[in-house]
């Protein structure tokens, strides 16, 4: 369900208080049921009937202070008439804000000038006509200022000056005039003016370089593709930037220090063409013009639309497999399809750390992918016993500093793993196939998601997506098996011992038969706290394995009684 048709949905009453500032922060975060669903509303106060179309941001930066002068054309569309007024996010300068933030110089469109209020971090905006349905308007801004985040002023390790952006989940305020939110997409083009010796990356492709003299210099790259706010990106910096190869028809860059090229070299160049190689013709067509893998001064990666961040230190002399393959992985899940809201944030991060281990798995074998699942179940485990309660999935966030409660990347990429053992591994590939060429460059929800599996798999999986996602903890299975030798059936025994309420769940049982012999593989399904099942067994068990394969996100253990 799109925003629009939520909000039509909702009604009159709740559009007033959404639209309306003083009202809608006495009611911040509220949970509507549409159709018997829960459709999520986070912390954010939407707009309705406005919709961001193109973003032209011009940008000036210097070497003399940390101040930026900015130009911002903003396209809209309207989706309703009558609307006289609206905001943009931009943060303001006030008495905590140590004299850093955005000052509004003007506000114009046509050549009119516009009234404009600023405060506690939004630019509200009277148009002078009231809006027409389907109508476009730009908006231009004028402004300046000390960014206190989001865009980044610093050294690099060299000692050397540079600026990046650092926009997620909600920065990009700090110093763009914009609306700061995943569920409003757009394109967009940046025009960076900056001292001659910098070069400049962006999102999108590279339209024009112009030298303007007195030592400086006008890069302008542009996005054709619809984003969220938080996936725009610029670096400028002393940059040595090399197209290596294009792979699928995909251009692929590598921007780093001129001092680390032979690192940025081996650091990017083998992940990232093995990375877009599977991606590509597993899911589906990349989505971008370009993918520029880009060293900056912070930590980590930042998966920002065909412009990727990593932090200095990872840039080496060896291939940074997992970490390439989890940002790139987000130009398809997080980047295209982009969840509605920062609740369902797992649709993003969690699917990013799935596909870093199955490029594991591709490009270094089952073994590998198991290992990194089984330590990857022990730090879910860890955070179930000293964080208990949470969830995968947040219940109308309110402050998105508390985003990442240590499930969304683990356990949500456990969720897709589990998945994928309860409908089949091709059944789960083709429902993948199907959700990205379905949300493609839109927004998508973890029911569209549920929707989408049900559909290639024919079954009914509300119970799973509620259990291992709104449901917090995981079982605890104690087994324990005894073998008939007259009727040749083995009872296996299983209770669950986790204080929360039984989980149902599909488990693999692997029955090991003589030295030499044959092990048989079966499967059972657990419904109940304690429950015994029977299995025809044609020789002497000597162990029973309970999960052999890891696919289920618990702790199993399982000891024998005898034989009888």
């Amino acid at each position: 369900m799109n925003r629009q048709t939520l909000l039509q949905l909702i009604g009159s009453a709740s559009l007033f208080l959404l639209c309306k500032p003083a009202l809608a922060e006495k009611f911040p975060a509220v949970r509507y049921l549409i159709n018997g669903e829960v459709a999520h509303l986070d912390s954010y106060q939407r707009q309705n009937g406005i919709d961001a179309v193109h973003y032209t941001f011009s940008i000036t930066v210097n070497d003399v202070n940390d101040e930026i002068l900015g130009e911002a054309i903003v396209e809209l569309e309207f989706q309703e008439n009558g609307i006289n007024e609206l905001f943009l996010d931009l943060t303001s300068v006030d008495e905590n804000s140590n004299g850093k933030g955005m000052s509004v110089i003007g506000v114009d469109s046509d050549e009119e000038e516009l009234r404009f209020r600023h405060h506690e971090d939004r630019l509200y905006i009277e148009l002078n006509k009231a809006s027409l349905k389907h109508q476009r308007k730009k908006i231009r801004i004028f402004y300046r200022g000390v960014p206190a985040d989001g865009f980044l002023i610093a050294e690099n390790r060299y000692g050397e000056r540079t600026f990046f952006s650092r926009n997620w989940p909600d920065k990009a305020r700090q110093w763009l005039p914009i609306i700061d939110h995943p569920s409003d997409k757009a394109t967009s083009e940046f025009k960076v003016t900056a001292p001659a010796k910098y070069q400049v990356v962006s999102n999108g492709l590279l339209r024009e370089e112009t030298d303007l003299g007195s030592g400086l210099r006008m890069t302008h790259w542009q996005q054709s593709v619809p984003i969220a706010s938080w996936l725009n990106a610029v670096g400028v910096a002393r940059f040595t930037s090399r197209s290596f190869d294009t792979v699928r028809n995909i251009p692929l860059q590598t921007w780093v220090y001129p001092q680390d090229r032979d690192k940025g070299i081996a650091t990017f160049e083998l992940p990232v063409r093995q990375s877009i190689e599977l991606f590509d013709s597993k899911v589906g067509p990349y989505p971008y013009e370009k993918l520029a893998n880009v060293e900056v001064p912070q930590g980590g990666g930042m998966e920002h639309a065909s412009a990727i961040f990593y932090g200095e230190n990872a840039v080496t002399m060896g291939p940074a497999n997992r970490l390439v393959a989890h940002e790139i992985a987000h130009q398809w899940f997080g980047n295209s399809v982009t969840e509605n809201d920062w609740d369902d944030v797992w649709l993003s991060e969690g699917f990013a750390t799935y596909f870093a281990l199955l490029y594991m798995e591709h490009y270094s074998g089952v073994d590998a992918f198991e290992e990194a699942l089984q330590d990857s179940r022990q730090s879910i485990l860890t955070v179930d016993r000293d964080n208990p309660g949470q969830t995968v999935i947040h219940q109308n966030i309110q402050d998105l500093t508390a985003i990442f409660n240590g499930l969304q990347y683990t356990k949500g990429s456990w969720v897709l793993h589990m998945l994928r053992g309860e409908i089949g591994t091709e059944e789960f590939w083709e429902g993948i196939q199907l959700y990205y060429k379905r949300f493609r460059d839109r927004n998508a929800s973890t029911e569209d998601l549920r929707k989408v599996m049900e559909e290639v798999s024919a079954a009914d999986l509300e119970w799973f997506f509620e259990q291992w996602l709104r449901r917090s903890g995981s079982p605890a299975v104690v087994g324990s098996w005894q073998y008939n030798e007259r009727t040749k059936l083995l009872t296996l025994q299983l209770i669950q011992t986790q204080e929360e309420a039984s989980f149902q769940f599909s488990l693999e049982v692997e029955i090991v038969g003589p030295k030499g012999g044959v092990n048989v593989l079966d499967r059972v399904d657990v419904r109940k706290r304690n429950e015994s099942f029977e299995m025809f067994v044609d020789f002497l068990p000597q162990q029973v394995i309970l999960d052999p394969n890891t696919w289920l996100l618990g702790t199993t253990e399982v000891t024998p009684k005898g034989t009888s």
